[in-house]
């Protein structure tokens, strides 16, 4: 079927249904894919070579340096007035934290790399947290399940999944193993620009929210912390979001692409 008769039969229904420029063309989908093999190259080298010792201010230089040799623009610089070309969020910042050359890593760390690339226009988006030197078994656990949480996420949905179910594996998944989830963040669509509609939501209630459609491009990006739910916004920077109870917070971050069949993951 074609958009508007889908359009119609969900409407029928009742249910929400995607707008139209939601729905990417074949071209669009082919840039967003290519953005996204430069961003997971990108978050590939950053894997090999991120170490304790080195300073936040040093992946900035390489996501920077390595971005350019790939024919990419790091999106993050200058957007919304964000002063470097990544994120990088240290134990208890939970996103958009802002590298500096006096953040040092240090060995036992937990780290979040977040970045986006625009190539020739088109954006596509991931993150991955990592592990510095020798992490304790509980930090370890942390990351491990925030990845799990994401990859449970992505094998449930399929074209004509709901919105909502998104968040509520994510969040089912999250507070099993005795961890909460950030709910003032979520993913969004990207690929025409670096934040677009939806607004990807990662808790909730089963079968609920708009209908996903084959090819919508969105981020699914749940951040999940040790201890409360709830964060505040770094008052001087006005960017990087920390855990209200000082507890550690892992994420990981795919642009997906829904397909008539499934789902492919564009950068990761």
């Amino acid at each position: 079927m074609n958009f508007e008769e889908l359009e119609k039969k969900y409407q029928k229904l009742g249910i929400p249904t995607p707008k139209k420029e939601m729905i990417k063309t074949k071209e669009q989908i082919e840039g967003i894919r290519q953005a996204g093999i430069i961003n997971t190259k990108v978050l590939d080298y950053i894997e090999q070579h991120i170490h304790p010792g080195m300073s936040t201010e040093d992946i900035e230089q390489m996501v920077s340096s390595k971005t350019k040799e790939y024919g990419g623009i790091c999106a993050p610089l200058n957007y919304e007035g964000f002063p470097k070309s990544v994120c990088t969020s240290i134990n208890d910042q939970v996103c958009h934290g802002i590298p500096d050359v006096h953040t040092i890593l240090k060995n036992g760390d937990i780290i979040n790399v977040d970045c986006t690339t625009i190539y020739k226009g088109y954006y596509a988006d991931a993150s991955r947290t990592f592990l510095i030197g020798n992490v304790d078994a509980e930090a370890k656990r942390l990351v491990q399940v925030s990845k799990e949480c994401l990859d449970l996420a992505v094998s449930y949905i399929k074209p004509f999944s709901r919105l909502r179910d998104i968040g509520y594996v994510i969040e089912k998944h999250a507070k099993e193993n005795g961890f909460s989830v950030v709910h003032e963040v979520g993913g969004h669509g990207v690929g025409i620009e670096f934040h677009e509609d939806p607004f990807i939501y990662h808790y909730g209630q089963k079968n609920t929210g708009m209908v996903l459609f084959p090819g919508m491009v969105f981020t699914i990006e749940p951040m999940i912390n040790e201890g409360s739910r709830h964060v505040f916004l770094d008052a001087e920077n006005n960017w990087t979001i920390y855990t209200d109870d000082g507890g550690w917070s892992s994420q990981f971050e795919y642009t997906v692409l829904i397909t008539e069949t499934g789902i492919e993951i564009l950068a990761h």
